[in-house]
């Protein structure tokens, strides 16, 4: 690694003390730590340039006597840390519950001996036996559609008693749990994903970790947990990070306090736990060669752990992209976190990427609400979302999104509505920033019968598992309608994917006038047109409106349908529509 200090952790029966020793060319032993637990020490290494792959043991002496012995192994790097490159505008991200999506080996859907094992597909919160060979099964269908990048939950073991499928209660870092595969599937899944094109992104979470996790018993310090002697729930008042007369009261519930009970919070301000998750970070990058990182809970955990982990990240590996999850439509809390901003507080960041949920909020409301002469309501909630870009310090490189496996799918809140589903679509696939769609929505997957139910959300995707009657991976037993609009989302993604001037163009938009919004994506070679009515009624637009961009152009072609049509004539726009046109 460029940082040549290597920090281990050491568990064992009154390991803390011992005196370790290592005699290995390149390695050597800056410090030796103890922990308020005697059964544990935390080592401090340096790893010189010189040091060569292999492994040695690392001895424990007590009064000059060997008592333990660990063999451990340093191994080389894949790659050129430049050539690691993270996800970017020009990407769509697919995101995946690994549990829900493909059943690809049956063998693994109980394990002995953890604490839930067994399958139950009639359980919404129960586990449904999809796995990592399910997702590498399907990583053509996936490359077919046009997605260029995978973000699966967490595949993390979460051995705990219940609701462990959805992988956000980690108690181990370094093992990926048994019931999804193992650490070779995981290798394989990365290895066949970038040889189609498509990128990995691992989902992480520093804030918390699972109550089963193995040091639960015995906590190397007094502090290794925020409220360690037990459960005290977060007040989730995000804004009293920036909040200039936030209480410390609520500032400390807000970042010590634990996200559920069965999820304690670590505590990021302890040196060690910072380091552990740190390094842990890194090693799965260079394990995995991976194309991102998306952040769970971002803001939650320590401000200096978060600005140490990122910019550490980003120092080693320079093309590198991790996106943070800022639950909040406010931009002004969103843009705090990104990289380059300059903040009344002086915190600056190395986070790249954050997760637009103002966008989201704003689009998903406007949509359904009746165009009227309210400028602040309908489509023009898009529009002004938009133009609050000014608030970050890199507007292209945001995650935008319909909905995650989190909220209502975006065909649920679109009151099942597909023309204003697939106007939302359109309008995420064009606009600036990285696309990001939950698996599903392509075949139109809802949740209306039990909403905002997590269980629900992340139903079973049609085809996964054997006997499944619909298989959405191949559309035997889709219906019209869903086949119809799988096939749109697979148009779209494909010229998205050939059209880098929506990745990489400028944008002009225009304030929506009669419920039509549009606006231009454009560079030196290409202008692409997007013109959105949200009107329940066939409208036009006249084109000389914008004559500004437009310029001489006289013909534009729907990209979809493949019809050209003249700009000196009104264009006619279905009801609930979002048109998009290449221009000549």
């Amino acid at each position: 690694m460029k940082n040549p200090n290597l920090q281990l952790l050491i568990n064992g029966t009154d390991i803390g003390e011992t005196e370790p020793s290592i005699n290995y060319a390149g390695v050597s032993i800056k410090k030796v730590n103890k922990a308020d637990s005697k059964n544990y020490l935390f080592l401090d290494l340096v790893i010189a340039k010189t040091a060569k792959p292999g492994t040695f043991p690392i001895n424990f002496k007590k009064q000059g006597k060997v008592v333990a012995s660990h063999s451990y192994s340093l191994l080389g790097k894949q790659s050129d840390p430049l050539k690691i490159k993270g996800f970017n505008s020009a990407d769509a991200i697919y995101l995946i519950v690994p549990d829900r999506f493909a059943n690809g080996d049956s063998s693994n859907d109980v394990v002995a001996g953890m604490k839930e094992n067994k399958i139950n597909r009639k359980f919404d919160g129960g586990r449904h036996g999809g796995d990592l060979r399910g997702i590498i099964n399907n990583l053509d269908y996936i490359k077919e559609m046009g997605f260029t990048a995978i973000w699966p939950t967490p595949v993390l073991e979460n051995d705990m008693p219940e609701y462990s499928y959805h992988g956000y209660a980690i108690t181990n870092h370094y093992k990926v749990d048994p019931r999804y595969g193992t650490i070779e599937d995981y290798k394989e899944l990365a290895q066949k994903a970038k040889q189609k094109g498509i990128k990995l992104v691992f989902d992480e979470v520093l804030n918390h970790s699972g109550s089963g996790y193995w040091w639960m018993s015995d906590f190397p310090f007094k502090d290794w947990l925020n409220f360690q002697e037990g459960y005290q729930p977060t007040n989730h008042r995000r804004v009293t990070n920036q909040d200039l007369y936030a209480s410390q009261y609520d500032k400390d519930f807000w970042a010590k306090g634990w996200f559920d009970k069965g999820m304690p919070d670590m505590n990021g301000k302890n040196p060690f736990m910072a380091n552990y998750l740190i390094q842990c970070s890194l090693w799965w990058i260079e394990t995995l060669q991976l194309g991102g990182i998306r952040q769970d809970t971002y803001g939650y955990s320590d401000k200096t752990l978060l600005k140490n982990w990122s910019c550490r990240i980003m120092d080693e590996y320079p093309n590198f992209n991790m996106v943070g999850e800022e639950w909040s439509v406010n931009p002004l809390i969103e843009a705090y976190w990104q990289k380059g901003k300059k903040n009344h507080d002086g915190y600056q960041s190395c986070l790249p990427a954050l997760m637009d949920f103002p966008l989201q909020s704003a689009l998903t409301q406007g949509l359904k609400e009746p165009e009227t002469t309210d400028m602040g309501k309908g489509i023009s909630r898009v529009y002004d979302a938009l133009a609050n870009d000014f608030v970050y310090a890199n507007p292209k490189n945001i995650l935008v999104f319909a909905d995650n496996h989190d909220m209502d799918r975006i065909f649920t809140q679109m009151d099942n509505d597909v023309d204003l589903t697939r106007m939302a679509l359109t309008y995420l696939a064009t606009t600036r920033g990285i696309p990001q769609m939950l698996y599903g929505t392509e075949i139109l997957m809802e949740n209306s019968a039990a909403k905002t139910n997590h269980g629900i959300i992340r139903s079973d995707f049609p085809g996964g598992w054997a006997g499944d009657t619909i298989n959405g991976f191949s559309g035997l037993g889709l219906n019209t309608v869903q086949f119809g609009f799988q096939e749109y989302i697979k148009t779209l993604l494909n010229w998205r994917k050939a059209n880098p001037v929506i990745a990489n163009g400028k944008t002009m938009h225009f304030a929506p006038f009669n419920g039509v919004y549009a606006y231009f994506r454009f560079d030196d070679k290409k202008m692409v047109m997007v013109l959105m009515n949200n009107n329940r009624k066939e409208s036009s637009v006249d084109a000389r409106r914008f004559a500004e961009i437009v310029g001489t152009r006289k013909t534009a072609k729907n990209i979809i349908s493949n019809e050209e049509i003249g700009l000196s004539a009104p264009i006619v726009l279905p009801a609930r529509s979002a048109l998009v046109f290449e221009l000549k």
